[in-house]
């Protein structure tokens, strides 16, 4: 592999995500080499990828160029690979672009989609980790609703219309709300032949609430808020198949529907490799002690969604979400710091900043500290939370700019099939 020889101590990152970024951050300026692995050049705010693949942005407002986030510094190295495997005997990770010492690893992968061993439901059904896969959400829902603009055969619209969502957790509950904007404000302006009520939105949800991880009055002010817009919920309720066209569900519910989208549940995404033992088999983490050093290990750290440090208050591991995989990236990246000058490592200790989700529209709910929002302030702390956290001055202000557009006129501006995902008839 073409990296430039070094006469400082090699630190592989694999993961350009939250975790990922946070420890280069805060190590970028120490005499170590940086190598970062990602199957994908960008880094993606995960967030909002409900917001493209329900055309309210385009996905570059959501996405950062990896190169240019760390393009001032000369000990940086980005290549776009996918990494198979890791030695730890030998310290090498083995790529899709050939082999490469590390003196240190940093293993950030993140999650992937769990369908829990349905084939058919990951054969048929839309998952939203990456930007192409909102995209494929995006292009589908519009083939969809324009073939059900044209087709006399009621039946068939009903289908192309139904829009299924599994999971009721933050993504699905943005989603639904959001879809449900959608008919709202864009089915009988652009589509006059068809009526605002055959467009159905169904969430389903295992639990006998919305937002689990949530307080109940949250999820109280979510079921409100989704049902206010015209969302069927379907709670206490699990998805047993979908075929293409139909969802069925535990309790005999069965839902003729084209469009399907799966997010009910994520797995870690582990590097082969590294011990067995190193490895909870239930979620896909890595066991790591307090420093974000996976057990067993010598010179290999886990971070954010695929780490497992359990603690008195998460016995089962941190939230997999943005703040704890921000946390423990900066955390290790100053510990790293400190190594290298010889000092002792600090535990990591999360500091929990609440849990927010938006419905739409003057719509959200939010955790934060011992307070429970929802409504107008919740949505307003929601947005300038997201609008912080996005990395480029370009994306905040296309974000912001395309967030004012669609509340003044009521619009989603990125109704644009680009590429064709699959006919549906």
């Amino acid at each position: 592999m073409n990296i430039p020889k070094t006469d400082f101590p090699r630190v592989v990152v694999i993961g350009g995500g939250f975790a990922g970024i946070a420890f280069i951050e805060k190590l970028k300026r120490e005499k170590v080499q940086i190598v970062l692995f990602d199957r994908h050049n960008y880094h993606t705010f995960q967030p909002l990828l409900y917001q493209v693949s329900t055309a309210s942005l385009e996905p570059d407002s959501i996405a950062y160029p990896l190169r240019k986030v760390f393009r001032k510094h000369k000990n940086f190295h980005f290549r776009l690979a996918e990494v198979y495997r890791v030695d730890p005997h030998k310290n090498t990770v083995y790529a899709s672009i050939g082999s490469l010492h590390y003196d240190y690893l940093v293993i950030a992968t993140g999650t992937r989609t769990n369908f829990f061993g349905n084939d058919s439901i990951a054969e048929n059904s839309l998952p939203m980790k990456t930007v192409p896969q909102a995209l494929n959400i995006r292009s589908l829902m519009l083939q969809n609703i324009e073939v059900a603009d044209r087709t006399t055969d009621e039946r068939k619209r009903k289908r192309l219309l139904n829009f299924v969502i599994a999971g009721g957790g933050p993504t699905g509950v943005e989603l639904a709300g959001a879809l449900a904007e959608f008919r709202k404000g864009i089915l009988e302006n652009d589509y006059p032949e068809l009526n605002e009520d055959d467009m159905q939105v169904h969430l389903i949800e295992g639990q006998d609430r919305l937002l689990p991880p949530m307080s109940e009055q949250a999820s109280k002010k979510a079921e409100k808020f989704l049902l206010k817009m015209g969302v069927i919920l379907h709670l206490d309720t699990f998805i047993s198949d979908y075929d293409g066209k139909v969802v069925s569900t535990n309790d005999g519910k069965t839902l003729e529907a084209a469009t399907f989208i799966w997010a009910a549940g994520v797995t870690g995404a582990p590097i082969e490799g590294i011990s067995a033992t190193s490895l909870i088999e239930k979620t896909n983490r890595y066991k790591v002690d307090e420093f974000n050093k996976i057990i067993g290990s010598e010179n290999i750290y886990a971070l954010g969604d695929v780490a497992l440090m359990a603690t008195e208050t998460y016995p089962d591991g941190h939230p997999q979400v943005a703040q704890p995989a921000i946390q423990q990236g900066k955390n290790l990246g100053v510990n790293f710091r400190r190594m290298l000058h010889g000092k002792k490592m600090k535990p990591f200790k999360y500091t929990d900043k609440g849990t927010m989700a938006t419905i739409g529209r003057n719509k959200a709910v939010a955790d934060i500290w011992n307070l429970h929002l929802g409504g107008f302030i919740a949505w307003v702390i929601w947005i300038f939370v997201h609008l912080w956290f996005l990395i480029g001055f370009r994306n905040r202000v296309i974000t912001f700019f395309n967030w004012s557009y669609n509340y003044i006129n009521y619009d989603k501006a990125a109704r644009l099939i680009i590429r064709p995902f699959k006919k549906h008839v």
